[in-house]
């Protein structure tokens, strides 16, 4: 019996430190434990503050947090339970072999040290990861779906877009040293100050051809889209002017002591019709839009509104090729001076236009283009794009009409605008009995008042092949050719007899051939493209009111060259500069080289 209770006595003197050891221990894990519990509880509660401020402040529907909040915890379950499904695996793994060859021990716990300074630092990379990736995440699916915005702000301030660009340029026209001085009329000026004389005490009479020129110049545009309902929107465009032309938005420096003026450029309704399956059938026009066309600024400016009603019609082809499907085109007008018409790859279109250009009072023979254009647009390989068209612009009521004695019935068919080049007749001269002619405005003999000889009807065809093989580097060919087939030289010697003195000869044919290779549209810093063109514009081939007006300084009766490129600067600011040389055609020499130089930016 003694021997028995002094063993029991050893024993339980041997398992009493044993046993004191693992309860304290065990005590440490649970405080371990408790204070793990308590850093994942604040982790916890911080991300769901953080979501809950979101939530405050209109960043992030509460029910997009809600559903945040389940997904996560739907995640921490399903993790869990793997975990534990692993753990058991290696432990059985483990644990197995021991078994058969080793003798079993008593039960321990083994516990690994894990310094503080170590802990705090887990703790602060798990908190600070897990909390800019909930912020990176939260902003991008806002950006994405205008979380909170539509809660926040009336309805129809999401329905409205603001876009807008500023643009200074600085313009420096050389003239050759064969103009001579005096030698082309300014009809325009002469028309508006009624005669030649009117002019000539102003200064105006006759055109700068000799004396080189430096002008600066700002654009300034700002423009608003409304969506109305599906498919149907509204919109206008405010920019800087000027008083007469309707193909420049430009404001010259050196105004001291007014005001920039500023028109609305643009005041449109437009609705587009789009299947279930986003397939855009047609779109249609009203109001002062945009150019509707397929052309170049060879027939009409970059900076020209057309006012009336249009509408264009396509029939679409593969449309589910995913290459169709998914193709992304550029913006219509991201090459300057290059309309690239309805936008929609592998489909025909047609477009029909009619606007009317003067409203003339007291008569029922108004002023109007009518307009017709069929084309292709295919996709040939990948992005590489082909885009051909033909059409046919009737302008009705635009030549002039020669007046009886004394009477002014038709000073309206004068033009409003134009530049140079067109073959001009009288409509009004000072015969001894005009009395709007008198003295005090032309000498005897002397016209008082010009309006175009000819008709201009039109036929245009225009070919753009945009080859995408360098991505991103683009190279478009674009060939654009243009006959106006209104002109008829008999008709206008029965008009106007002996006035045109055998000057009276066809001259109705354009073309422009222009290569651009670089970025399609210049967005970023270091985007950059080339441009080099030549044109060839006789003077009756197309209207001189609405051409480009830096080629020649505008209007027809010019051929030669263009060379240019685009730089980018910063997001949204570019560079472009362009040079010309070119020459008149049939009339007294005249050779203008003009280097002009863009800075622009998009807003």
């Amino acid at each position: 019996m003694t021997k028995k209770t002094l063993a029991a006595l050893l024993a339980s003197s041997l398992v009493t430190p044993i046993m004191a050891d693992e309860k304290t221990e065990l005590l440490k894990l649970r405080q371990d434990i408790a204070k793990e519990r308590e850093e994942l509880l604040d982790l916890k509660n911080t991300t769901a503050n953080l979501i809950e401020v979101f939530v405050q402040q209109g960043l992030l529907d509460k029910q997009k947090a809600q559903t945040l909040m389940k997904a996560a915890k739907a995640k921490v379950a399903t993790e869990s339970r793997q975990e534990l499904a692993t753990t058991a695996a290696d432990g059985q793994t483990a644990t197995e072999p021991d078994t058969a060859t080793q003798p079993k021990s008593p039960k321990s716990i083994r516990f690994a040290y894990v310094p503080e300074f170590v802990k705090e630092e887990i703790r602060q990379e798990v908190i600070a990861g897990l909390t800019n990736k909930v912020v990176t995440e939260v902003k991008a699916d806002a950006r994405k779906e205008q979380w909170g915005i539509p809660a926040a702000l009336p309805e129809w301030v999401n329905n409205i877009k603001i876009s807008g660009d500023v643009r200074l340029r600085a313009q420096d026209d050389f003239f050759g040293p064969a103009n001579t001085q005096n030698a082309y009329l300014d009809y325009l000026n002469i028309n508006q100050d009624g005669g030649h004389l009117a002019a000539h005490n102003k200064n105006q009479e006759y055109l700068n051809t000799t004396n080189d020129r430096l002008r600066l110049r700002e654009r300034f545009r700002l423009a608003i889209d409304a969506k109305v309902t599906d498919g149907l929107k509204a919109g206008f465009r405010l920019s800087t002017t000027n008083e007469f032309s309707p193909v420049s938005s430009n404001q010259t420096l050196g105004n001291t002591g007014k005001t920039f003026e500023v028109t609305i450029d643009r005041a449109f309704i437009q609705y587009d019709f789009v299947d279930s399956r986003h397939n855009d059938w047609f779109t249609l026009w009203g109001g002062r839009i945009a150019n509707p066309w397929l052309s170049t600024e060879m027939l009409y400016s970059s900076d020209l509104s057309f006012e009336g009603f249009a509408g264009t019609f396509r029939w679409h082809s593969n449309q589910d090729n995913p290459v169709v499907k998914n193709y992304q085109a550029a913006n219509p007008n991201s090459r300057f001076g290059l309309q690239m018409g309805p936008q929609t790859p592998d489909s025909l279109f047609i477009t029909l236009g009619a606007f009317p250009i003067q409203e003339v009072n007291f008569s029922t023979t108004d002023k109007w283009l009518f307009g017709g254009q069929i084309g292709a647009d295919w996709l040939i390989h990948n992005d590489s794009r082909l885009k051909a068209a033909a059409a046919f612009y009737d302008y009705e009521n635009t030549r002039a009409r020669a007046n009886a004695r004394d009477s002014f019935t038709y000073d309206w068919t004068a033009p409003q605008y134009l530049q140079k080049g067109n073959t001009l007749v009288p409509i009004n001269v000072n015969d001894g009995f005009n009395s709007r002619c008198t003295d005090s405005q032309s000498l005897q003999g002397q016209p008082c008042l010009f309006g175009l000889a000819s008709d201009f009807k039109i036929f245009n065809a225009t070919v753009m092949y945009d080859f995408a093989g360098f991505a991103p580097t683009h190279a478009l060919v674009s060939l654009d050719y243009a006959k106006n087939l209104g002109y008829d030289a008999g008709r206008i010697e029965r008009e106007f007899p002996g006035f045109l003195k055998g000057n009276n000869k066809s001259r109705t044919d354009a073309f422009q051939i222009r290569l651009d290779v670089g970025k399609q549209e210049i967005k970023y810093f270091k985007d950059w493209s080339a441009i080099l063109a030549y044109r060839y514009i006789q003077r009756d081939a197309v209207l001189d009111a609405f051409t480009d007006t830096i080629f020649h300084q505008g209007g027809t009766d010019a051929k030669g060259w263009m060379i240019g490129g685009n730089y980018g600067l910063a997001k949204n600011t570019w560079l472009m500069f362009r040079w010309f040389s070119t020459e008149a055609i049939d009339g007294p020499p005249l050779d203008i080289n003009t280097l002009s130089m863009d800075l622009n930016m998009r807003l």
